[in-house]
C-alpha cells in the first residue's frame, strides 16, 4: 500500500505505517531541522515544504502517481497549537487551522482511499471560530454555532462525510499499542467507501485486562540502552539537582519534605492544578509521561528515575520508538523537540493495521468497554452529547 504523508515531522509516524507495510511516496514537512532529518533518513524519498505552496496536480507530479493512480492513504498531523488546550485556542481563526483546512481540501482532492488526521486533544472541544474572553457574558451576544466547543471538529466531519467518507474518530492512549508512553491523541480516519472503520484494536492494557499485554514500562524502553547520554543530554541548574536528590523513582515534588515544597515551587506553590510535572522523576515500573519539546521545562519535568538529570536524546527515541541509529539534525534542543513532536511508531502500526483489515473484509471490534484514553466522550458515538454537558 502506498501512501503520501503530510506535516511529516521526524517521521515517527511513518515508520510505523512501514513497519505495516505501507510505502511512502511523498513527504511534506516544512520546519528546517525536519526537512534535514528526513533527507538524512530517507534521502530517496520525494520532499516538498509548505502544502499551501501545492496543487493536487503538483502532488501526483512530485509523487509519481499517474492521474488515474489510486493513492491508498493520506497521512498527517496539522500544526496543533491552535487547537492545544494551552495558549489562544484561535482553532481555524489561527494561521495553523487554515493549513488544516489546506490539508482536509488537497487530501479530497487526491481522492486517497483513506485519509489519516492525527492531532490533540484540545481538537475535540475547540470551536470553529474564537471568541476573546472579555467580549463574552451577560453583555454580548451568545456564542453562535461556529463558536461553540466541538465547531472545528464539526466542521471537519461534515467536510469529509460531504465528499463521502464514512469518518470514525477517538482519543487514543498511546500505551494501548505498545507504547512505553502516555500520550493521547485523536486519530481521525476517513474511508471513502462511505463505512466507519472500527476504533483502533489494542494491543496492550494497564494490568493486562481483556488478555492482553500489560503497558510497556520505562524500564522495558531503556533496559538495554548502552551510554544513555551519549548522544546528548540537556541538564538542570545545581539549584534545582538540590531538591531532585531528595527524591526517589516516581516521586515529584509533593514527596519533598514538607518544608522545602514551597521553597522548591516558588511562586508556583499556590497555582491551581495538580502540578505533578514539577520536579518529576520517571517511575521504572510505568510507562513515561507524555514527552514534550524539552525535558527540563520546570512544570512537565522529565527527570530519570534516579540519575540527577533530565532524560536523554536517546533514552527520548526509545520512548517515541525511533530505530537507535536513527538521525537528528540540529542541537540538543532542535533534536528533543522533533523527537518530543513526533508520533509513536507504534500508533502508526496499528493505524496501519486498521486499514489493511479493513482492505481485506475483515474489521476487527476492540472488546467491548475498552478505555481507550483516560477521558469520557472523545469517540465519534459519544463526543457531542458529552460536550453538551
Amino acid at each position: 500500500m502506498k501512501y503520501i504523508s503530510f506535516f511529516s515531522g521526524a517521521l515517527g509516524l511513518d515508520l510505523g505505517l512501514e513497519r505495516a507495510g505501507f510505502e511512502p511516496l511523498l513527504a511534506c514537512e516544512i520546519d528546517k531541522f525536519c526537512i534535514q532529518t528526513i533527507s538524512k533518513n530517507r534521502p530517496k524519498l520525494p520532499l516538498i515544504n509548505d502544502i499551501r505552496n501545492y496543487s493536487c496536480s503538483d502532488i501526483r507530479t512530485l509523487a509519481g502517481i499517474g492521474i488515474n493512480d489510486t493513492i491508498d492513504l493520506v497521512v498527517g498531523g496539522p500544526p496543533c497549537q491552535a487547537f492545544s488546550t494551552a495558549g489562544s485556542r484561535r482553532s481555524f481563526e489561527d494561521e495553523r487551522g487554515n493549513v488544516f483546512i489546506k490539508y482536509i481540501e488537497l487530501a479530497t482532492e487526491l481522492e486517497a482511499k483513506f485519509i489519516v488526521i492525527e492531532n490533540v486533544r484540545g481538537l475535540l472541544s475547540a470551536p470553529l471560530k474564537h471568541r476573546p474572553h472579555n467580549q463574552r457574558g451577560s453583555d454580548f451576544p451568545p456564542l453562535s454555532e461556529d463558536e461553540q466547543p466541538g465547531g472545528a471538529l464539526k466542521f471537519i466531519i461534515e467536510f469529509l462525510e460531504s465528499k463521502g467518507y464514512g469518518v470514525s474518530f477517538n482519543l487514543y492512549n498511546s500505551a494501548n499499542y505498545g507504547s512505553p508512553q502516555i500520550r493521547e491523541r485523536v486519530v481521525i480516519v476517513a474511508s471513502s467507501d462511505g463505512k466507519k472503520l472500527p476504533y483502533l484494536y489494542p494491543t496492550h492494557s494497564e494490568n493486562g485486562e481483556y488478555g492482553l499485554e500489560k503497558w510497556r514500562t520505562f524500564r522495558d524502553a531503556v533496559n538495554d540502552l548502552e551510554n544513555s547520554c551519549g548522544s546528548g543530554c540537556a541538564s538542570f541548574t545545581e539549584k534545582r539537582i538540590k531538591y531532585f536528590k531528595l527524591l526517589g523513582p516516581g516521586e515529584n515534588w509533593k514527596n519533598l519534605p514538607e518544608e522545602l515544597q514551597r521553597e522548591a515551587m516558588g511562586k508556583s506553590y499556590n497555582s491551581g492544578g495538580g502540578k505533578t510535572g514539577f520536579y518529576r522523576r520517571l517511575s521504572w515500573e510505568k510507562p513515561s509521561p507524555t514527552v514534550v519539546t524539552s525535558p527540563t521545562m520546570p512544570a512537565t519535568d522529565l527527570a530519570h528515575p534516579e540519575e540527577n538529570r533530565p532524560l536523554s536524546i536517546a533514552e527520548y527515541m526509545r520512548i517515541q520508538e525511533f530505530p537507535d541509529n536513527w538521525q537528528f539534525s540540529g542541537n540538543i534542543a532542535q533534536q528533543y523537540k522533533q523527537i518530543g513532536n513526533a508520533v509513536p511508531g507504534s500508533l502508526g502500526f496499528a493505524i496501519g493495521n486498521l486499514l489493511k483489515n479493513h482492505i481485506n473484509g475483515c474489521d476487527i471490534e476492540p472488546p467491548i468497554g475498552f478505555k481507550f484514553s483516560r477521558y469520557k466522550g472523545t469517540s465519534d458515538k459519544d463526543w457531542l452529547d458529552f460536550l453538551k454537558k
